[in-house]
């Protein structure tokens, strides 16, 4: 890629004197409250079935199955995209990657708007699946980095903030949506084509805004009255390990099946969790109550983001994860049993604990990259860690969906088909123990020769001393 233009360059957005850094999280919440949109993106599934026959479906029209792909197609490629240009996005900044992100994702619903109005479900694909979906991932890391630079005291808190806006940015999207659509909907248009049209531009301007509103602390920079612990404990690096070389240490996969088993155990259950609960209490549970389950998921999917990240600052991201993992296992094998007592309470409070956990999973992960492999590069191997988001994204469901239907295949009631799946969730979870467990220093052969540090790095790198 060729050298930013000087507006977006690395030294332009540097902070000057007296730069308040609680200015930067706003400007990563503005970018991940956007792309958090994805999650809602199953508001637009029921009317796309019906772009032909706007008020019912006919053969022209697209089916479910069909229409799937874009979501899937959206989850790789953020994946595939935070990977790949983690480098790149170290190289050029925060303001070019979430300017990037802002044109990716905003053009993404374009250029789908186009494919509704042609009739021509590639153009979805290519449109919100890959181009909209590298915004999602450009975006999804671009601000990790500068946050834990400004925030070296509280690295966890700093990454929480912003990816909890990813979290929630289902709870904006699906009601613009809805609204939206209707607002746009007629004779002739189901409103579709239209709504990806304004919130394209929309999700495009506030981006910017984000983008343009960032900033990152000069050389030398701490926060006031903090100082830097003279001896960091044993897990927080001093030192900085090259994107590249990270790949080559046993710490980055363990740290990605420890993400990916995490992520594999929560979205399994998310896709499914309106029809578990409305199967497994049969009669007791409407689809309006298990609708309003959801949405109660949904901020405890945002709330764990904070909560657990901010916790790690003080628990250690280590011991964080440790939490996760025993306490995901005791739950996911209490589940079935809450169902056979018919407590609806208990179902719902294990439920809500194990997807708190699940966003902290993911808020939680940026801080502990910072620890074991220095701060650096810590944009860039997320991006690559993220990759375990993508499995995931096929493992769960896979595990969800197919073993409940062998289960009722073979004769087992609706209200026991998932007792196997958390069974097995649970034993995923323990593989996801050890992995952590596993997880020690980077030897010293792979860390950078110090010469290669500037000062801002070294100041950030004994960070989370405080926090472990």
């Amino acid at each position: 890629m060729t050298a930013a233009p000087a507006f977006f360059s690395r030294e332009r957005i540097v902070a000057g004197p007296g730069f308040n850094r609680w200015l930067v999280p706003p400007a990563a919440l503005a970018v991940h409250l956007c792309i958090g949109q994805a999650y809602a993106f199953s508001v637009f599934n029921a009317p796309l079935t019906k772009v032909i026959g706007i008020t019912q479906s006919t053969p022209d029209d697209w089916k479910l199955t069909t229409l799937g792909w874009i979501f899937s197609l959206a989850i790789v490629s953020l994946g595939l995209s935070a990977a790949f240009a983690g480098r790149w996005i170290e190289k050029v900044g925060p303001r070019v990657a979430m300017f990037a992100a802002a044109c990716c994702f905003g053009g993404g619903f374009l250029v789908s708007a186009i494919g509704v109005w042609a009739h021509q479900i590639w153009l979805l694909y290519l449109g919100y699946g890959v181009i909209g979906g590298c915004g999602l991932g450009i975006g999804y890391v671009s601000p990790v980095s500068t946050l834990i630079k400004w925030f070296p005291d509280r690295r966890g808190m700093s990454t929480g903030m912003a990816i909890m806006g990813f979290g929630g940015g289902a709870m904006i999207g699906a009601p613009l949506s809805v609204y939206l659509m209707n607002s746009f909907k007629s004779a002739t248009s189901v409103g579709v084509a239209e709504t990806f049209v304004v919130m394209g531009i929309v999700y495009f301007v506030s981006m910017c805004i984000g983008a343009f509103a960032v900033r990152l602390p000069a050389a030398g920079w701490k926060p006031e009255g903090w100082v830097a612990p003279a001896a960091p404990k044993k897990l927080v690096t001093s030192n900085h390990v090259h994107i590249d070389q990270a790949l080559k240490t046993p710490q980055f996969w363990l740290m990605w099946w420890v993400l990916c088993l995490n992520v594999t155990a929560g979205i399994g259950v998310i896709g499914q969790a309106s029809v578990m609960i409305q199967e497994s209490f049969s009669g007791r549970v409407s689809a309006a109550a298990a609708a309003g389950f959801v949405g109660l998921m949904s901020l405890f999917n945002m709330g764990g983001r904070f909560v657990w990240a901010s916790a790690s600052d003080y628990l250690g991201r280590k011991t964080t994860y440790y939490v996760f993992f025993a306490l995901g296992i005791f739950l996911y094998a209490m589940v079935p049993g809450t169902g056979h007592m018919g407590s609806v309470a208990l179902f719902v409070l294990c439920y809500l604990v194990i997807i708190s956990m699940y966003g902290g999973g993911f808020a939680t992960i940026p801080a502990y990259i910072a620890d074991v492999f220095g701060t650096k590069f810590v944009g860039g191997i997320h991006g690559r860690i993220l990759t375990a988001w993508s499995a995931a994204g096929v493992f769960g469901p896979v595990l969800v969906n197919y073993i409940r239907q062998y289960q009722i295949d073979h004769g087992v009631a609706k209200a026991d088909a998932y007792t196997v799946t958390m069974y097995i969730m649970a034993a995923l979870l323990v593989v996801g123990f050890l992995c952590n467990l596993f997880i020690r220093p980077v030897h010293e052969k792979h860390h950078m020769p110090q010469d290669e540090v500037t000062e801002t790095d070294a100041i950030a790198l004994a960070a989370s001393a405080a926090a472990d």
